[in-house]
């Protein structure tokens, strides 16, 4: 049970982004999993033998979200970074949450049907929440740069969730 408390604080974190040493404090890589797993079951897509199904694999999505969020974390450390590997890991996964709500929300509107409308309300959501976690997870990590390096360390982030934001809103189930 404290465990479940204390992923769900760190969800707060991330829905309200602010500078805070507490989701760096107490690293724990459950709710990144669970984030990860969740979001890469809705991007499965339909059926499980269909060959052609339109959608990513679960392991590819699975492995995209881990090996990005590791070359970050490393590219975090060796560019003088002054956290540690599995707290820059904690935070990129718990920042992945308001794309796994955007995966949620683009799986209700295309139930209504795919259109014009619908990729535009996708399109919106996608990028509100791109933006979201791009935000916070920057704004737990670029403290933690020297200052004449917060670029690079942030560009590798935007490009990361980027990508993650391009598999949701392309995602067509079939």
């Amino acid at each position: 049970m404290r465990d479940l408390k204390a992923v769900g604080k760190k969800f707060v974190h991330v829905m309200y982004p602010k500078k805070s040493s507490a989701l760096l404090r107490d690293w724990d890589l459950w709710g990144p999993l669970v984030l990860c797993v969740s979001l890469a079951l809705m991007l499965q897509g339909g059926s499980a033998d269909s060959k052609d199904d339109g959608g990513p694999q679960f392991a590819e999505v699975f492995v995209i979200i881990w090996f990005g969020a590791v070359v970050i974390t490393l590219n975090s450390k060796l560019l003088g970074g002054t956290i540690s590997f599995f707290q820059s890991l904690c935070v990129l996964g718990y920042c992945v949450m308001p794309l796994t709500v955007a995966m949620l929300v683009c799986r209700l509107v295309l139930l209504a049907g795919a259109g014009t409308v619908s990729f535009i309300i996708r399109l919106i959501v996608v990028g509100a929440m791109f933006g979201w976690s791009t935000l916070a997870s920057t704004a737990f990590l670029a403290d933690s740069q020297p200052p004449n390096r917060k670029a690079l360390v942030v560009y590798p982030i935007f490009l990361f969730y980027f990508v993650i934001s391009w598999m949701i809103l392309t995602f067509t189930p079939q």
